[in-house]
């Protein structure tokens, strides 16, 4: 080996991802290469130039910057780059300048994929760089547009100071004046550092002034026991609906272990701007009818494309259009009851796919079902059934159409006892169908919205213990998710639409999102993790260890590009006049949106790959 060549491959050895090579193989790449000496100021390579090499900076400096001259790179001696228009052939989409007097190592692009091919980890390390130029793509989408408030405030944005505590043993009296000399409305009581209630202001008018009672009583005799809380990372939106529910004006913020962290009130809320998505709640809540309702709705697609247009993620959009779906979905109910009286028996009322999951757009359909108390009999069905009408009836008012599939509470087979429905899960677990699998695989995504919430906490934590041993059903489950390949064409191009209405158009919902719903929810029943929601069952399965660490980051930013470029082609929809879909006319994407498109698609296919090597698929039959 002649002395530059061996100089070249010591250098190399000394930088990732080289120095992981075998010594044969590093040995052979550094024979493959070519030196090149370029001059301060010499454009390498222009954007749109064809790439038949990629380069390693041996010596000197070097900017990468996009096609509008922003900076997104300055490579230091020891870095690579050109690489992108080989791991994803097509024309550079980078200028790569020289800012000093530069060496570069030349690698020919057969030599790289000859590498790649050979070395698991090489490739791997090159792909990762599609991850990093998809999480850069995230911020530069997410950047506010119109420079307005960003709507996404979370409880522990609104704390302003600790919370101001008492033990249950404290006289009314001294809670009294504690209250006045730190001037609060709410004090909440400890026991060993615990939460065991609050005292408001409130239950001081009510329970003590209003009854006579002995200021010298301990604040355990007129407190709220066990109140209600809301952790840190809650939206506004969320505590304002909890309130609502509940009729309360105080509640205890508390952190990951359960720690009384502060106190969030009414007033709190009243301080962020009028126009956020909190005060349609409050309006929602106190509709004194459907046609209300139906007029309330309309605000939520012109909420929807205000939050594209600020810097809010798809994360929270969808769970912000979630929560006001809720809302109506939860009001109609009410309003149902009120005019048909009180249930014959305990029920509770659940959402099911996206809205479960808290992912929704403007495109969503109504999915939902009745979950009886045991005691329920036929008699009691023509309440139920009538329940079931009116909210289908008003939800399709307000712009949800009706699900094609009749997963609705008004089908008989999804308004059952609990009984009934632990019959059903055992059909889909035990004795599984294709077919059956494919269509019951939304009841897995299943979330109480009103009602007697433990009916269907008790059979969730049922059905999740058994999922992990129901082999065939998992099986049946991931091969459909597997299956749902990413709309990648030939050609760099994507698979568009080929028939109906939204031909040559790109599915981003079911060739995109829906993919990596279908992947999480695997990896979830897999382990019997609880979460429904998709990001949240891809980090917990990556803590369960079924998916790797920097596959669940991969496809938790995967999904939320595919999102948010889904959300706003709706936000776009919206403020043009015209209806919502998720089908996305692709002379519609500029080229950054072409381009970080395919690398979330191939993100999603990398994980099918693994989620089918994983559960040896190719031997399903």
């Amino acid at each position: 080996m002649g002395a530059e060549i061996t100089a070249v491959r010591d250098f190399l050895a000394g930088h990732a991802p080289f120095r992981d090579l075998p010594p044969e193989a590093l040995s052979a790449l550094s024979r493959s290469l070519t030196v090149r000496y370029v001059r301060r100021g010499t454009r390498i390579r222009s954007v749109g130039e064809a790439a038949h090499e990629m380069f390693v900076l041996r010596s000197g400096a070097v900017d990468i910057t996009d096609p509008e001259g922003a900076l997104v790179e300055r490579s230091d001696p020891g870095t690579s780059f050109g690489m992108s228009a080989l791991v994803d052939p097509a024309p550079s989409r980078y200028d790569f300048t020289a800012i000093e007097d530069s060496l570069l190592l030349v690698v020919p692009a057969e030599v790289f994929a000859r590498t790649c091919a050979e070395h698991a980890g090489f490739a791997t390390f090159y792909a990762q760089a599609h991850t990093a130029r998809l999480r850069r793509a995230l911020g530069v989408l997410h950047a506010t547009t119109r420079g307005g408030a960003v709507f996404k405030t979370s409880v522990r944005d609104l704390v302003r100071r600790p919370p101001v505590g008492t033990a249950p043993s404290t006289s009314i009296r001294e809670a009294a004046r504690l209250m006045a000399d730190e001037h609060v409305s709410c004090l909440v009581v400890l026991r060993d550092g615990r939460l065991v209630g609050i005292l408001t202001d409130r239950d001081l008018r009510t329970r003590v002034l209003a009854t006579g009672r002995d200021p010298a009583d301990p604040v355990s005799a007129v407190m709220t026991p066990d109140p209600a809380t809301v952790p840190e990372d809650a939206l506004t939106f969320e505590v304002l609906m909890e309130m609502v529910a509940r009729a309360v004006h105080h509640l205890p913020v508390v952190d990951r272990g359960g720690r009384v962290t502060g106190l969030v009130t009414g007033t709190d809320l009243m301080r962020l701007e009028h126009n956020n998505p909190v005060y349609l709640v409050a309006d929602i809540a106190a509709a004194p009818d459907q046609p209300a309702l139906t007029r309330l709705s309309r605000r939520i697609p012109v909420i929807l494309e205000q939050l594209v247009a600020e810097d809010a993620s798809a994360d929270d959009i969808g769970r912000v259009v979630t929560a006001l779906g809720d809302a109506l979905e939860r009001r109609l109910l009410v309003l149902a009851e009120t005019d048909l009286g009180p249930p014959p028996v305990p029920y509770c009322w659940v959402v099911l796919g996206s809205q479960a999951r808290q992912e929704q757009g403007l495109s969503s359909d109504q999915d939902n079902a009745l979950v009886l108390g045991d005691d329920a009999d036929r008699a009691d069905d023509g309440y139920f059934l009538e329940l079931a009408r009116r909210v289908r009836s008003g939800l399709a008012a307000c712009g949800y159409a009706e699900c094609p599939g009749e997963v609705m509470a008004t089908n008989s087979r999804w308004r059952a006892p609990v009984g009934t429905w632990r019959q059903h899960f055992a059909g889909w677990l035990d004795t599984p169908q294709p077919q059956a699998v494919l269509n019951g695989a939304i009841f897995f995504d299943m979330r109480p919205l009103h009602g007697a919430t433990e009916l269907v906490t008790g059979l969730r934590r049922e059905v999740l213990g058994r999922t992990a041993d129901s082999d065939l059903f998992l099986a049946y489950l991931a091969s459909h998710a597997v299956g749902q390949r990413p709309p990648i064409g030939f050609f760099r191009g994507f698979a568009l639409e080929r028939h109906g209405e939204h031909r040559d158009t790109l599915d981003l919902k079911h060739g995109g999102v829906a993919a990596v719903v279908d992947l999480a929810r695997v990896h979830a029943l897999r382990h019997g993790i609880p979460e429904v929601n998709t990001r949240a069952r891809i980090t917990e399965a990556a803590r369960a260890g079924s998916l790797s660490v920097g596959l669940a980051a991969e496809l938790r930013d995967a999904l939320e590009f595919l999102a948010y470029v889904r959300l706003r082609h709706q936000g776009r929809a919206v403020r043009a006049g015209r209806e919502p879909d998720n089908f996305v006319d692709p002379a519609d994407l500029t080229d950054f949106d072409r381009r970080h498109l395919r690398d979330a698609f191939r993100i999603v296919r990398s994980a099918q790959q693994a989620l089918s090597q994983k559960m040896a698929l190719g031997h399903l039959s």
